[in-house]
Protein backbone atom coordinates (compact mmCIF):
# COMPACT_ATOMS: atom_id res chain seq x y z
CA UNK A 1 0.00 0.00 0.00
CA UNK A 2 1.08 3.47 -0.75
CA UNK A 3 0.25 6.92 0.73
CA UNK A 4 -0.22 10.27 -0.33
CA UNK A 5 -0.47 13.21 2.13
CA UNK A 6 -0.53 16.48 0.73
CA UNK A 7 -1.23 20.08 2.20
CA UNK A 8 -0.87 21.97 -1.13
CA UNK A 9 -2.26 21.22 -4.78
CA UNK A 10 0.91 19.72 -6.92
CA UNK A 11 -0.71 19.32 -10.18
CA UNK A 12 -2.66 22.97 -10.08
CA UNK A 13 -3.61 24.47 -13.75
CA UNK A 14 -2.65 23.52 -16.67
CA UNK A 15 -0.40 20.87 -16.98
CA UNK A 16 3.49 21.91 -17.21
CA UNK A 17 6.94 20.57 -18.86
CA UNK A 18 8.20 18.94 -15.61
CA UNK A 19 6.41 17.06 -12.31
CA UNK A 20 6.53 18.79 -9.26
CA UNK A 21 8.35 18.00 -6.55
CA UNK A 22 6.16 15.64 -3.87
CA UNK A 23 8.58 13.39 -1.94
CA UNK A 24 7.51 15.19 0.90
CA UNK A 25 3.99 14.18 0.69
CA UNK A 26 4.65 10.10 0.60
CA UNK A 27 4.21 9.43 3.85
CA UNK A 28 4.45 6.22 5.93
CA UNK A 29 0.99 6.85 7.83
CA UNK A 30 -1.92 9.13 7.77
CA UNK A 31 -4.10 9.90 10.36
CA UNK A 32 -8.15 10.08 9.32
CA UNK A 33 -10.95 11.63 10.99
CA UNK A 34 -14.45 11.02 10.82
CA UNK A 35 -16.52 13.94 8.21
CA UNK A 36 -13.03 15.71 7.95
CA UNK A 37 -11.01 13.78 5.95
CA UNK A 38 -7.22 13.39 6.26
CA UNK A 39 -5.54 15.23 8.77
CA UNK A 40 -2.35 17.64 7.19
CA UNK A 41 -4.03 17.20 3.30
CA UNK A 42 -5.38 19.68 1.66
CA UNK A 43 -8.41 18.75 1.32
CA UNK A 44 -9.72 18.06 5.07
CA UNK A 45 -12.06 19.76 6.64
CA UNK A 46 -13.37 21.40 3.34
CA UNK A 47 -17.01 21.15 3.36
CA UNK A 48 -17.18 20.72 -0.76
CA UNK A 49 -14.84 17.45 -0.33
CA UNK A 50 -16.91 16.05 3.24
CA UNK A 51 -17.60 12.82 1.04
CA UNK A 52 -14.54 12.58 -1.08
CA UNK A 53 -12.02 13.54 1.56
CA UNK A 54 -9.56 10.69 0.33
CA UNK A 55 -9.29 9.10 -2.60
CA UNK A 56 -8.23 4.92 -3.36
CA UNK A 57 -6.76 3.34 -6.30
CA UNK A 58 -5.79 -0.25 -7.20
CA UNK A 59 -2.02 -0.22 -8.62
CA UNK A 60 -3.09 -3.00 -11.00
CA UNK A 61 -5.09 -0.16 -13.02
CA UNK A 62 -1.96 2.01 -13.38
CA UNK A 63 0.14 -1.29 -14.48
CA UNK A 64 -2.49 -2.53 -17.26
CA UNK A 65 -2.83 0.72 -18.62
CA UNK A 66 1.29 1.09 -18.94
CA UNK A 67 1.05 -1.96 -20.32
CA UNK A 68 -1.45 -0.68 -23.10
CA UNK A 69 0.62 2.70 -23.44
CA UNK A 70 3.33 0.47 -24.39
CA UNK A 71 5.63 2.42 -21.46
CA UNK A 72 7.56 1.13 -17.88
CA UNK A 73 5.43 0.49 -15.45
CA UNK A 74 4.32 4.28 -13.32
CA UNK A 75 5.51 5.08 -10.58
CA UNK A 76 2.19 4.64 -8.77
CA UNK A 77 1.70 7.80 -6.06
CA UNK A 78 2.46 9.82 -9.48
CA UNK A 79 -1.41 9.15 -9.80
CA UNK A 80 -1.71 11.41 -6.84
CA UNK A 81 -4.51 9.09 -5.09
CA UNK A 82 -4.63 9.11 -1.12
CA UNK A 83 -4.46 5.10 -0.27
CA UNK A 84 -2.76 3.09 -3.53
CA UNK A 85 -3.34 -0.83 -2.57
CA UNK A 86 -2.66 -3.84 -4.64
CA UNK A 87 -5.00 -6.65 -4.85
CA UNK A 88 -8.39 -4.58 -4.16
CA UNK A 89 -11.39 -4.17 -6.57
CA UNK A 90 -11.26 -0.50 -5.82
CA UNK A 91 -14.04 0.39 -8.54
CA UNK A 92 -16.65 -2.00 -7.39
CA UNK A 93 -16.54 0.25 -3.98
CA UNK A 94 -18.62 3.32 -5.78
CA UNK A 95 -21.47 3.49 -3.32
CA UNK A 96 -20.24 1.02 -0.72
CA UNK A 97 -19.40 1.02 3.01
CA UNK A 98 -15.93 -0.57 3.59
CA UNK A 99 -13.34 -0.64 5.98
CA UNK A 100 -9.50 -0.70 5.71
CA UNK A 101 -7.38 -2.27 8.19
CA UNK A 102 -3.48 -1.52 8.40
CA UNK A 103 -3.18 -3.08 12.07
CA UNK A 104 -3.87 -0.20 13.69
CA UNK A 105 -7.82 -0.73 13.60
CA UNK A 106 -10.23 -0.41 10.88
CA UNK A 107 -11.21 2.99 9.09
CA UNK A 108 -14.23 2.84 7.70
CA UNK A 109 -14.98 4.74 4.41
CA UNK A 110 -17.73 5.26 1.95
CA UNK A 111 -16.59 5.03 -1.47
CA UNK A 112 -18.64 7.63 -3.73
CA UNK A 113 -17.87 9.16 -6.77
CA UNK A 114 -14.80 7.81 -9.46
CA UNK A 115 -11.51 9.76 -9.05
CA UNK A 116 -11.71 11.34 -12.21
CA UNK A 117 -7.96 11.63 -13.27
CA UNK A 118 -6.91 15.44 -14.62
CA UNK A 119 -4.49 16.37 -17.89
CA UNK A 120 -1.45 16.52 -15.85
CA UNK A 121 -1.41 12.70 -15.98
CA UNK A 122 0.16 12.67 -19.47
CA UNK A 123 2.94 14.64 -18.33
CA UNK A 124 3.74 12.59 -14.88
CA UNK A 125 2.85 9.35 -16.08
CA UNK A 126 2.50 9.10 -19.71
CA UNK A 127 1.11 10.73 -23.05
CA UNK A 128 -2.31 9.40 -23.49
CA UNK A 129 -2.71 8.75 -19.41
CA UNK A 130 -5.06 11.22 -18.68
CA UNK A 131 -7.74 9.18 -21.05
CA UNK A 132 -6.43 5.89 -19.86
CA UNK A 133 -7.53 6.15 -16.67
CA UNK A 134 -10.81 7.39 -16.64
CA UNK A 135 -12.88 4.96 -15.47
CA UNK A 136 -10.28 3.30 -13.59
CA UNK A 137 -8.77 6.18 -11.43
CA UNK A 138 -9.72 5.32 -8.19
CA UNK A 139 -12.72 5.88 -6.44
CA UNK A 140 -12.87 8.94 -3.47
CA UNK A 141 -14.52 8.35 -0.28
CA UNK A 142 -15.88 9.80 2.78
CA UNK A 143 -13.97 9.04 6.19
CA UNK A 144 -16.90 7.48 8.19
CA UNK A 145 -14.19 6.58 11.17
CA UNK A 146 -11.35 8.24 13.14
CA UNK A 147 -7.97 5.53 12.52
CA UNK A 148 -4.73 5.40 11.11
CA UNK A 149 -3.78 3.63 7.71
CA UNK A 150 -0.11 2.60 7.51
CA UNK A 151 2.02 1.18 4.64
CA UNK A 152 2.03 -2.81 4.49
CA UNK A 153 -0.17 -5.24 4.07
CA UNK A 154 -3.60 -3.90 4.68
CA UNK A 155 -7.13 -6.06 4.99
CA UNK A 156 -10.07 -4.87 2.78
CA UNK A 157 -13.43 -5.55 4.46
CA UNK A 158 -16.79 -4.88 2.49
CA UNK A 159 -20.11 -6.29 2.54
CA UNK A 160 -19.52 -6.53 -1.74
CA UNK A 161 -17.61 -9.55 -2.81
CA UNK A 162 -14.85 -8.14 -4.60
CA UNK A 163 -12.69 -10.30 -7.04
CA UNK A 164 -8.88 -9.41 -6.76
CA UNK A 165 -8.11 -10.64 -10.14
CA UNK A 166 -10.99 -7.23 -11.54
CA UNK A 167 -8.44 -4.80 -9.48
CA UNK A 168 -7.34 -3.43 -12.81
CA UNK A 169 -10.39 -3.60 -14.74
CA UNK A 170 -11.63 0.02 -15.65
CA UNK A 171 -15.62 0.47 -14.10
CA UNK A 172 -18.20 0.70 -16.60
CA UNK A 173 -20.81 2.81 -16.65
CA UNK A 174 -24.27 2.19 -15.35
CA UNK A 175 -26.85 1.64 -18.53
CA UNK A 176 -28.94 4.65 -18.63
CA UNK A 177 -32.46 4.56 -19.31
CA UNK A 178 -34.66 6.37 -21.69
CA UNK A 179 -37.59 7.88 -20.46
CA UNK A 180 -39.45 5.54 -22.74
CA UNK A 181 -38.38 2.76 -20.03
CA UNK A 182 -35.94 1.23 -22.60
CA UNK A 183 -32.39 1.13 -21.59
CA UNK A 184 -29.50 1.98 -23.93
Amino acid sequence: MGLVVSPVHRYDGRPGETVPAQDADRVDRAVVRAGYGVVGDRYAGKAAHRDAALTVLAVESLEALAAELGVAPFDPLLARRTVVLRGAEVEALRGVEFSLDCGAGEVWLRGGRPANPCAWMDVVLAPGAHRGMRGRGGVRCAALSDGELRIGPAVLRSAVPLDPARAGDAARPAPRSRSDGTVR
